[in-house]
């Protein structure tokens, strides 16, 4: 086995000569489901990011649940698309070599008075078209979930609820278009919308400028998270509304991660499903998120009552909740629409431009049936051709602890880099940050390489590996250790050089 190392992908500008068929703003997981499905096709399409990789909005900092659709309202664009998408979450992460997990979650009643509202998500959850749904008498929940509250008269039991990594899946999906020849522009930021016709063909084109240029486009797919409303006010008279609404969540070490073996939901409220106990994918406990309607879009800073109210809220439905072993806390914004609903499709007095707003919770689950979407309604529209040459597959970074130790041997013997441990956290090799940096749209900055093989996620927070991760990203890019950022912009770690020290 080789250490993977496919060509490099980064591109930081583009031609301002060409004419895409299909541009995307945005590469958080909307906009790289959208920019898979559209692989697909026989056309030109590219991805404008204003981050310096993908996954570094909503996408990053959410609960990482496949949610099974009980809980949005019958008949409404949210409900259709979770119920879709967590059907399809299953042969996308097979497809895509990620992890994946049904686990199954449990919405818990502390109040008998409350039982009915048990029933009411029952009956939507049926009507949604969710499979498998039951409710649970105290002593049934007890046997499955022993740490619940003691308060706990019955819960609603989701088996086909999951979780996932919400970093690899966008990752992945982004990988994968990026493979099949979409273009990604990052660290360019859209400033302006312009409508234009062609000069050849006489068809409406977009003008796009940003801070790297200008674009043109004859389609406009808005995936930008909660700036999806500035952009689409931009070039409509009918003018929607996103509020940021701010989450804090607290993961706990692996060490207590085997606490409650589903997701444990309190009866939601009309700010959302509510403070959730639940495993990770990777072996974590995560608390969260709270609900916070701010102003600033780039809010994403915790807060200490935000915490306070989290940790509170959690304690109500699982009893000796290990709140001490918090590793770290986070927060992230979810793009809440004032009608509270996913907002898709051509925008009626702007031919061509297509939105993808309004795209909160249950958005993680339901990418992959957005991306189908919208990638059906533009074969309709563009009556467009597909590839015969498509790769719907993809190779995750290797992990040798997934090895027999006769593998590892080999693998070791082949390529000692992935002897070399970098983060002792959470044992990851050498040989896996490199993959990480060389694969199609591969880590630039520490995030980067954090969010593709977890170095630097563990108990100590990056804490001893940071050096060592940098010292690789020098070596296999040639960047700078004063140029290299923990997450792009001005975040850079070294601010100079030591006196008498060469560069």
């Amino acid at each position: 086995m080789e250490i993977y190392r496919p060509p490099f992908a980064l591109k930081l500008k583009g031609d301002e000569s060409v004419l895409y068929d299909v541009i995307i703003i945005g590469a958080g997981v909307t906009g790289s489901a959208v920019a898979r499905e559209l692989s697909r096709y026989k056309l030109n399409v590219c991805v404008l990011e204003k981050e310096e990789d993908v996954c570094c909005g909503t996408s990053k900092a959410n609960s990482a649940i496949v949610h099974a659709g009980f809980d949005a309202a019958v008949g409404s664009l949210m409900a259709r698309f979770n119920v879709r998408g967590n059907e399809m979450m299953g042969d996308l992460a097979r497809d895509l070599d990620i992890p994946f997990k049904r686990n199954g979650a449990m919405v818990v009643c502390i109040h008998e008075s409350e039982k009915d509202g048990l029933k009411d998500l029952y009956d939507r959850g049926i009507a949604n078209g969710v499979k498998e749904l039951k409710i649970l008498n105290r002593e049934e929940c007890l046997e499955i979930e022993p740490n619940l509250s003691d308060k706990v008269v019955a819960a609603l039991y989701a088996p086909t609820s999951g979780i996932i990594c919400p970093f690899m899946l966008n990752i992945a999906m982004a990988e994968n278009a990026n493979v099949n020849g979409v273009d990604f522009f990052f660290n360019t930021k859209v400033e302006k919308l312009t409508p234009d016709t062609c000069k050849k063909c006489g068809q409406p084109i977009w003008k796009i400028r940003t801070n790297n240029g200008e674009y043109k486009t004859r389609y406009v797919i808005n995936a930008a998270g909660v700036y999806a409303d500035y952009f689409h006010n931009m070039v409509s008279e009918k003018k929607i509304h996103i509020t940021p609404r701010r989450g804090d969540y607290c993961l706990l070490d692996k060490t207590v991660g085997n606490h409650v073996s589903h997701t444990i939901f309190p009866q939601p409220t009309k700010l959302g499903k509510g403070v959730l106990v639940s495993p990770t994918i990777h072996g974590n406990l995560i608390v969260g998120p709270t609900a916070v309607d701010i102003e600033n879009k780039e809010g994403n800073n915790t807060t200490a009552a935000g915490i306070a109210d989290l940790i509170a809220k959690a304690g109500d439905h699982v009893r000796n909740l290990p709140i001490r072993q918090v590793i770290t806390s986070f927060a992230g914004l979810r793009a809440h629409e004032d009608g509270h609903e996913f907002i898709l499709g051509e925008v009626e007095d702007a031919p061509h431009f297509i939105d993808c707003a309004g795209i909160e919770s249950p958005g993680l689950t339901s990418s992959p049936a957005i991306g189908e979407y919208i990638g059906q309604m533009m074969k309709e529209k563009m009556g467009l051709e597909e590839k015969e040459d498509w790769i719907g597959t993809r190779k995750g970074i290797l992990n040798p602890a997934d090895l027999s130790i006769e593998e590892r041997n080999e693998l070791i013997k082949k390529n000692p880099a992935y002897g070399r441990i970098i983060c002792r956290c959470e044992s990851v090799t050498e040989g896996e940050i490199i993959d990480a940096i060389h694969r199609p749209l591969g880590a630039r900055s520490l995030d980067g390489v954090k969010r593709r093989t977890r170095a630097g996620m563990g108990r100590c927070q990056a804490g001893f590996c940071s050096p060592r991760t940098m010292e690789i990203i020098n070596r296999e890019l040639g960047l700078p250790l004063t140029e290299i950022t923990k997450s792009g912009g001005d975040s850079k770690l070294v601010i100079e050089r030591t006196k008498g020290v060469e560069a």
